[in-house]
């Protein structure tokens, strides 16, 4: 039985993976510093091994890895307009921690790495769907940071032997993302406004798309790249390979909750692309993966879970 650290396994996508992995029988390490993730995230799972730290903090990442065969690097401060208005707390936390479990990694012997890697390194190339081989464009501190931990994660495999495989999540959705945060997905936004029966914001004029993917999907291609043979050294977009604006994600939204509010539109907020929709077709032919929860169900799970976990507003 492997022993898998989930770094940032106390937030939103990463505790959906310490569950799988849970869910497997596999030994789970998660290290998080609860800066974005939260304790309750992993409440309902027996017998994970937590670590409280900092990655940036090159000992933390040393005892994070030891006796550790896989690890899947979920840990970041996953926001543009964050990035934007403080990028050196954001370079600590998505370059500097990044190369730390990187050097840990080596240094312990681990299997394999994979990497949660960002859309947003493709930045506002015209060029729909998104392909792995285009160049990258970052827009905002945090996609040229991800793409940045990226390259660190190839340049390991070609110099050390490190196995890494890097996976570019696409607007990724669904229970236990955090709405109280302002940094949240948009969709985790959208509900907890009509929840409480407000209006929400809508940036820009809401015909920008986004290739939105529910959580499941997401760790369902996590887990296949831990062993794909032919997936080392490679960078993969992991999504539903399809493309959704804001204004029609919205009226779903509402639809579905029962609301009749108009959003809110203010000025377009630096460093959003315009359009993304992914090309799954290297996750098809590498991982064997095609997603399996449609957007659709998707977001009536993600929906039904929010109103389950919150006090009716009267």
């Amino acid at each position: 039985m492997s022993l898998y650290l989930v770094t940032g396994g106390a937030g939103f996508i990463g505790s959906h993976l310490a569950e799988a992995l849970v869910g497997r029988g596999e030994r789970v390490r998660v290290v998080d510093s609860l800066v974005t993730g939260h304790r309750r995230n992993l409440a309902h799972l027996q017998g994970v091994d937590f670590i409280e730290g900092d990655l940036a903090d090159i000992d933390i990442a040393r005892r994070a890895v030891d006796g550790v065969d896989v690890v899947l690097h979920q840990a970041a401060i996953p926001s543009v307009p964050r990035s934007i208005q403080d990028p050196l707390t954001s370079h600590r936390a998505n370059v500097d921690a990044s190369l730390n479990v990187l050097m840990a990694a080596r240094d312990a012997g681990v299997k394999r790495l994979v990497y949660a890697g960002s859309s947003s390194a493709y930045g506002n190339t015209p060029t729909l769907p998104k392909v792995e081989t285009m160049p990258a464009a970052p827009l905002s501190p945090y996609a040229l940071q991800k793409f940045v931990a990226e390259q660190y994660c190839q340049l390991f495999t070609r110099l050390y032997g490190l196995e890494t495989v890097a996976i570019r999540y696409f607007n990724v959705f669904g229970p236990r993302q955090d709405p109280s945060s302002p940094y949240s997905g948009v969709i985790s936004l959208f509900i907890r406004a009509l929840h409480e029966g407000h209006q929400p914001t809508i940036y820009g004029d809401g015909e920008q798309t986004r290739d939105f993917t529910y959580v499941t999907n997401v760790v369902d291609g996590v887990l296949r790249a831990c062993a794909a043979p032919t997936a080392n050294g490679e960078v993969i977009n992991v999504a539903t390979g399809g493309r959704i604006s804001l204004n029609h994600l919205f009226r779903s939204v509402r639809d579905l909750m029962g609301a009749t509010v108009e959003p809110l539109h203010a000025a377009p907020r630096p460093g959003d692309v315009c359009d993304s929709q992914a090309d799954i077709r290297k996750a098809t032919e590498l991982l064997g993966y095609q997603p399996t929860v449609s957007f659709e169900a998707g977001l009536a799970k993600t929906i039904e879970w929010y109103r389950a976990a919150q006090p009716v507003v009267a």
